[in-house]
């Protein structure tokens, strides 16, 4: 089988550790720069060009797509899937995904917990808007925001009258959520492939920091999820139609609730923290899936 990894860097260590796993199963892999490709869209022939070449013999792709190329990946995703390759990211999927008030409209529909949050588009809404989530403290998020860029904890209704008001006059979307104090600091990270959760790790944030991204200095150690844990964690990848993702929890006095859902989880931080294979995981997914697929095509055919 010959994989694909969409990814703008070899040398990521998610990367480097996607290709040694798919060739460890004795597949051909390749990493390939979706920033750099481009597609010609002729009749029913839908082809993707790196160079002067064109992109042929793929059997599968891995997207690791950036936020900042969100658009463009999606539609490189879609063009392989016109292809009918197998993707691990649906190009639906990673642009719901990126969109976090999209997604927490489609988890909260699936019924899947999360934070109390509230949006606005004008100043003249702030405090309806504060009183939705609880008053303060709270935090206040940028939609497009990731690794914990973007994203303010305001103690008081003062200030977070100050913040809103003052990304409102940068014309930034942004969503107000419920700060759930007896996190600590705390959430977990649960990796979740083809519905099972494959590893989980705690991310504990730095003294005085209540975001506990591992990019903004925060720890993390392997965890041990409850079942109510591990069906959140699964009921919000499915809803999302997510195969692949990182699904992130707070432990708060009403249950978990999520609050994010990666499409294009990091592997370094929960390989190194739980010694599991995760990389393995999702070539192992990959192998199924078109096992599966070709099994539908000799059904299909009468084979």
């Amino acid at each position: 089988m010959r994989i694909a990894v969409l990814s703008r860097k070899a040398s990521l260590y998610s990367t480097r550790r996607l290709i040694e796993a798919a060739r460890e199963r004795g597949h051909e892999a390749e990493v390939i720069n979706h920033a750099k490709c481009y597609m010609a869209l002729k009749g029913k022939n839908p082809h993707i060009y790196v160079g002067d070449h064109m992109i042929e013999g793929i059997d599968a792709i891995i997207p690791r797509i950036g936020a900042s190329v969100t658009f463009y990946g999606s539609s490189i995703i879609r063009q392989f899937e016109m292809q009918k390759i197998f993707t691990t990211l649906s190009s639906l999927a990673l642009v719901r995904s990126r969109d976090k008030l999209r997604s927490l409209q489609i988890l909260t529909r699936a019924g899947v917990e999360t934070p109390r949050t509230a949006f606005a588009k004008y100043p003249g809404d702030i405090k309806n808007l504060l009183k939705l989530v609880g008053g303060a403290p709270l935090v206040i998020k940028l939609l497009e925001s990731t690794q914990g860029k973007g994203v303010v904890l305001a103690e008081t209704q003062k200030a977070a009258q100050s913040v809103i008001e003052a990304f409102y006059g940068l014309e930034a979307n942004i969503i107000v959520q419920e700060f759930i104090k007896e996190a600590k600091a705390e959430d977990i990270r649960a990796f979740v492939v083809d519905g099972k959760v494959v590893g989980a790790m705690k991310r504990v944030g730095q003294p005085g920091e209540f975001r506990s991204n591992l990019h903004k200095g925060g720890k993390a150690e392997a965890v041990k999820l409850t079942r109510k844990e591990q069906s959140r964690a699964i009921k919000a990848a499915k809803s999302l139609n997510l195969a692949v993702a990182g699904v992130d929890l707070l432990r708060s006095a009403r249950g978990p609730l999520v609050i994010e859902v990666n499409s294009s989880p990091g592997l370094e931080g929960i390989e190194m923290a739980t010694g599991k294979n995760i990389a393995g995981d999702i070539i192992q997914y990959i192998e199924r899936g078109i096992s599966q697929s070709d099994r539908k095509k000799k059904d299909k055919i009468g084979v």
